[in-house]
């Protein structure tokens, strides 16, 4: 048994990285998170009344969000419904409603629903008529001095502009009762940020108080099922106090009212979607993440800032932005730069181990843009981590051929001492210092390399680069598993299989490159070890094709580079490479008992 601990952790390591990690690695992360404060009032009372502004100013109301009726409306009924303002840029498809100046109507032009071009674009955003509606939404919470100001039944009228486009902004004008103008000009660059900047012109006689609020609403959740290993719903870094994530589950049970802060961002997320918000930085704002039942169930991550008031004869501007699309890493990065918005990066969720996640997707990223293909990006980011990993992996191996080496001495004990264990466990830790080993050195390497699995299949798993991204062949989305089947001869035969049964051949390619790495080792002698080895490469081959094909390729592929890197190790050290005997005794009859 001692002689092969080593294998034997090694295995259970690696059960631990698969299950473990898809099952239980986000509710630790989400625990740690520090629950945001919860207001005392009820949950029909949208934010609190801001803070007035100047002497005897305040601001009423709530935010939009309660009595929403069931929409049953089609897509093409809702969009024909108001006068709309088309957008048209390289990276977005749709219009802008004038009532309410709401975006509901946002198609991202670069992203197909499947593998092929000819497919649908990604629908992001919906009208709040349709089963589907998704929307974005700013607009202003009145006070007593200030009229009626823009909102969710708000009609505008555009002032200038026919399209919104990146080099075109539009124009859009509301003037109240009291007649105070609102103009509110909204730009957009060529992928996902949209700018929207309200001026306000008080030319009445006394000053006027307003808060601005802003909203994204949603009706339904992601139509893939969520899983831990990655967060899908509400987030935000709210002022102070860093990265907020509530799941839909969470908010349906309970709202949540984030602490009061300056700067940051909120909104919802998807595997590779986001609508966020950015609040005026300068202002102090409220915001919240709720979930309604009244009439059409919704989701909505909202703010509310502090109360703006305007003197007579003097306008204001208030500046939010408006994230909408696709999360690409780089571009993510940019916005966070361009914009100074603080922590935006984490609108990405990069993990636990962010510090080495991050950094390998940009090593994966630099080899796909020499390359310009993720499948051998990965390739290449697997070479480059074996050869940093170098260096521990020849203590490990040369542990392993120090352990062979004193092996008859090990069997000569095991004969002297018997069913002696104390005696056996006495002798065997008197062999190891005198021979200098330490029996346990080669499990460092495999418990520091888990990290790296896990950021590795992190990067795999939620950019949205690696989505629809090709290999060779028959693998055309990295981020799917292998889409052959043995049990159909790999679509040989003109018959589907169950779910279960799709094992691809890049899974039979891991799994038969893990069957050689462990025959580089010698059997172990107990039965039970024994069994665990020949098993283990086949239960991996059917836990593993069901994974993305990025994955499972770096698995096979490393299988690959570890058994040459064993091999080449193993004997500088001397010790025996025990592969194709231990092959040959697979098939080697086994002597009768009696004989």
């Amino acid at each position: 048994m001692e002689k092969n601990r080593n294998y034997f952790i090694a295995i259970a390591l690696s059960v631990v990285i698969v299950l473990g990690w898809q099952f239980l690695y986000m509710n630790p992360r989400m625990e740690a998170q520090q629950r945001a404060l919860e207001a005392q009032q009820a949950l029909e009372e949208a934010s609190r009344p801001a803070t007035p502004a100047s002497p005897g100013a305040t601001v009423s109301g709530s935010l939009p969000g309660s009595s929403q009726a069931e929409a049953t409306v089609s897509r093409e009924q809702a969009l024909a419904k108001n006068p709309r303002v088309p957008i048209d840029t390289p990276a977005l498809s749709g219009s802008i409603n004038l009532l309410g100046a709401r975006f509901d109507d946002l198609k991202l032009r670069e992203y197909h629903e499947t593998v092929d071009d000819e497919s649908p674009t990604i629908t992001l955003f919906s009208p709040a008529d349709t089963p589907d509606g998704y929307f974005a939404e700013l607009g202003f919470v009145q006070s007593e001095t200030s009229g009626t100001v823009p909102g969710p039944a708000t009609q505008w009228t555009l002032a200038s502009g026919e399209k919104l486009t990146v080099d075109t902004p539009v124009v859009l004008s509301f003037t109240n009762e009291k007649g105070i103008v609102f103009t509110r000009t909204i730009a957009v660059d060529d992928h996902y940020m949209l700018t929207v900047t309200d001026k306000v012109d008080n030319v009445a006689a006394e000053p006027i108080t307003f808060a601005p609020y802003g909203r994204v609403t949603r009706y339904n959740k992601p139509a893939t099922p969520s899983v831990y290993v990655i967060h899908e719903g509400f987030l935000g870094v709210v002022g102070e106090t860093g990265l907020v994530e509530e799941s839909y589950s969470d908010i349906e049970e309970e709202a949540v009212n984030n602490p009061k802060g300056t700067g940051g961002w909120l909104g919802i997320t998807d595997k590779y979607w986001a609508a966020a918000l950015v609040p005026p930085q300068e202002l102090p704002y409220e915001s919240r993440f709720s979930h309604f039942t009244d009439g059409q169930p919704r989701y909505q991550s909202d703010f509310k800032s502090d109360a703006v008031t305007v003197a007579p004869g003097q306008s204001a501007e208030v500046k939010n932005l408006v994230f909408a699309g696709a999360k690409e890493v780089p571009l993510v990065d940019r916005y966070e730069a361009e914009y100074s918005i603080p922590r935006f990066e984490l609108l990405i969720d990069w993990g636990w181990f962010y510090f080495i996640t991050k950094p390998m997707f940009k090593l994966m990223d630099f080899f796909y843009r020499y390359f310009g293909n993720f499948g051998v990006a990965i390739l290449m980011t697997t070479i480059v981590v074996k050869a940093l990993f170098f260096p521990l992996a020849s203590k490990q191996y040369a542990s392993m051929a120090n352990m062979k080496r004193v092996q008859p001495k090990m069997e000569e004990l095991k004969a002297k001492h018997g069913d002696d264990r104390m005696a056996m466990q006495q002798a065997m830790m008197q062999l190891y210092k005198e021979e200098k080993i330490n029996p346990i050195a080669g499990c460092w390497p495999i418990l520091l390399q888990i990290p790296v699995f896990f950021a590795l299949y992190k990067v795999i798993y939620v950019t949205i680069e690696m989505r629809h991204a090709p290999f060779f062949g028959w693998i055309q989305d990295l981020s799917a598993p292998d889409p052959t089947s043995l049990f159909n001869l790999f679509g040989l035969l003109p018959f589907g299989v169950p779910a279960f049964l799709m094992i691809g051949v890049w899974p039979l390619i891991m799994g038969v490159t893990m069957f050689l790495q462990m025959r580089m080792n010698p059997t172990p002698p107990d039965p039970t070890q024994a069994m665990i080895f020949n098993w283990m490469p086949l239960i991996f081959t059917f836990m593993l094709a069901t994974f993305p094909a990025g994955l499972v390729i770096y698995w096979a592929w490393n299988n690959t580079l570890s058994i040459m890197q064993q091999a080449l190790i193993m004997k500088r050290h001397g010790a025996k490479i025990e592969i194709f005997s231990n092959l040959k005794g697979m098939f080697r009859r086994k002597p009768e008992p009696n004989k």
